[in-house]
């Protein structure tokens, strides 16, 4: 419990309260989820976080809640909690347009592994949220007819992050406490970094991507995108596991949250390459240094590591994402170019310039970075880093009407996150305070494959460096 005075974020555990002490039922709030959404719509600007949902269904799954906390057979914690899922994942019965207008021309019959889950865990899915077209950018802007671009809840001005957007912004404006996105750049962490939640990314193959497009099968993993470190831990806990339709995952160690809660950091070793840390704007470095001396004073030590080819590293990162983006999309990007945003047919044309030789070097680099990787945590139980190298960028006019796309700004948001999508290793970021101007500055944990439970145990303390949570002033309290 991490409550302090002041604004806190509505997480799992303030749902669960409201229904096991009779005051809500989640039918009650899913009638307030509704009526929040219709706000949304009708806003200006529209926050356009959510981009299906339907009425029917929201409360077809509160009542079945309802009645199970009637008669006290819940079926997991996320019992009657609102939960959102990026459109990149199928979801039945909304439209699988994965941010696209020409994807999912029929509703889905089969829902992904991952809403499947959560529906067997009895949580209420609100609808499908707003992503980047193809998961192709970092900013979120996606102009198109289906989706419009996306708000900042902290400052409506600014960009939400991308791709995983709409499920940043629900989350930070309150309309669930949890949601699901995908990442292969950043794609959780970034929105979660720029929104001011909580974001972790799994290990490669930790959650199953069965029922999500496949856009890049080497470096998308799945994660939560929620208001605490502890609801991270809970979903997380609940999705991760082997699937028999997902092969990446299966053999995969035992899912442990152990020593997650211990009572400070004594023992571990936080490794920083400095040169690295320090490539971001100051606002972000300071506030960043402070919070490794606040980990520091927990018992934790920094270890000074050389983070080698970080630079190969990058470029790599970069022709495998699209190099596999631009191989599956190779249909669509014939047949369907002119229903695309202009950003995503410039950054599939770029893609089609790499050729064979260079997918298989930046595989050999991928061999050589994981290589690296595996000696710095036999020294180190974690890498920490800021999560993006500057707060959300400004949204303009004409990214309303055309989009945006601003190649250098997408590899600068990218910096810190790529590492983590090229070698499978997971990242927790952490919102651990805000700029002058108000945005949300976040901390990223990262650690060896299958090891999530250290990031959730520094997550954990990370959170409480931060003296204030500031409200969004875009935020709907579903519980009132």
């Amino acid at each position: 419990d991490s409550a302090k005075n002041g604004f806190s974020f509505k997480g799992i555990k303030d749902y669960l309260e409201c229904y096991q002490s009779g005051k809500l039922t989640p039918s009650q709030v899913a009638k307030n989820i509704i009526a929040m959404l219709e706000d949304c719509d009708r806003s200006t600007p529209p926050l356009r976080a959510i981009v299906q949902w339907d009425r029917e269904q929201i409360m077809l799954m509160a009542e079945a809640s309802t009645s199970r906390y009637r008669n006290k057979c819940t079926l997991s914690c996320l019992d009657g909690i609102p939960v959102c899922l990026k459109e990149e994942f199928k979801v039945v019965p909304y439209h699988h347009r994965v941010g696209t207008v020409y994807l999912g021309t029929q509703p889905e019959t089969e829902d992904a592994t991952v809403a499947k889950k959560l529906r067997e865990a009895g949580a209420i899915i609100i609808g499908v949220s707003n992503m980047h077209e193809l998961g192709t950018g970092t900013t979120g802007c996606n102009p198109n007819r289906y989706h419009k671009i996306p708000r900042n809840p902290y400052n409506p001005n600014h960009f939400t992050g991308g791709s995983s957007s709409g499920s940043a912004a629900a989350v930070a404006a309150g309309l669930c406490p949890v949601a699901i996105g995908t990442d292969g750049g950043g794609s959780v962490r970034i929105p979660a970094s720029f929104c001011g939640v909580v974001g972790l990314k799994g290990t490669f193959g930790r959650i199953s991507c069965h029922g999500s497009l496949p856009l890049s099968y080497s470096t998308v993993s799945v994660g939560p995108i929620c208001t605490s470190v502890a609801d991270a831990a809970i979903v997380y806990s609940i999705l991760a596991e082997p699937d028999l339709l997902y092969p990446y995952g299966l053999k995969q160690p035992k899912v442990t949250l152990s020593g997650m809660c211990a009572p400070d950091l004594k023992g571990l070793k936080l490794g920083v390459d400095w040169t690295f840390f320090k490539a971001c704007d100051a606002e972000v470095l300071s506030a960043c240094e402070k919070a490794v001396k606040h980990l520091q004073s927990l018992g934790a030590s920094v270890v000074e590591v050389s983070l080698p080819e970080m630079e190969e590293a990058r470029v790599a990162h970069v022709i495998c994402i699209l190099s596999e983006m631009r191989d599956f999309l190779q249909p669509d990007f014939n047949k369907h170019f002119h229903e695309m945003n202009l950003e995503t047919r410039a950054s599939l044309a770029l893609a089609s310039q790499f050729t064979a030789l260079d997918y298989i070097k930046a595989n050999r680099q991928r061999t050589r970075s994981m290589r690296f990787l595996q000696e710095i945590f036999s020294t180190v139980n974690c890498i920490l880093t800021p999560a993006v190298p500057s707060t959300a960028p400004r949204i303009y006019e004409s990214d309303l009407l055309a989009g945006s796309s601003d190649m250098s700004l997408a590899v600068r948001t990218m910096r810190f996150m790529q590492l983590g999508n090229f070698t499978g290793i997971p990242g927790l970021v952490v919102p651990i305070g805000y700029s002058t101007a108000g945005l949300p500055i976040s901390l990223q944990v990262m650690a060896k494959w299958w090891d999530e439970a250290v990031l959730l145990r520094i997550g954990l303390k990370l959170e409480q460096f931060r003296d204030q949570t500031k409200k969004p002033s875009i935020y709907y309290d579903i519980l009132a």
